[in-house]
């Protein structure tokens, strides 16, 4: 799962407000802001969750377990290239 700051840190690197975020994942704003408002992971029904994962995916973030390390090495998440 995805916890409040990975997600505002993923959208910080793709330079998206919670506007265009939402818009992305065909959900509302404030359904992204109680997202990012979140204590840990985000907490929501799974298809808003999924919605959101697709989306930032679609955008180039790279989603990475907890423990497991990317193919080039990296942690968390990251933007692709």
């Amino acid at each position: 799962m995805i916890t409040a700051a990975q997600l505002r840190a993923a959208r910080a690197l793709l330079g998206m407000d919670q506007r265009q975020l939402a818009d992305m994942a065909s959900l509302s704003v404030p359904t992204i802001q109680r997202m990012e408002a979140s204590e840990g992971v985000i907490r929501g029904n799974v298809d808003s969750l999924m919605k959101l994962i697709s989306a930032l995916e679609t955008a180039g973030i790279v989603l990475i377990g907890e423990g497991a390390a990317s193919s080039e090495g990296g942690r968390g998440i990251r933007l692709k290239k």
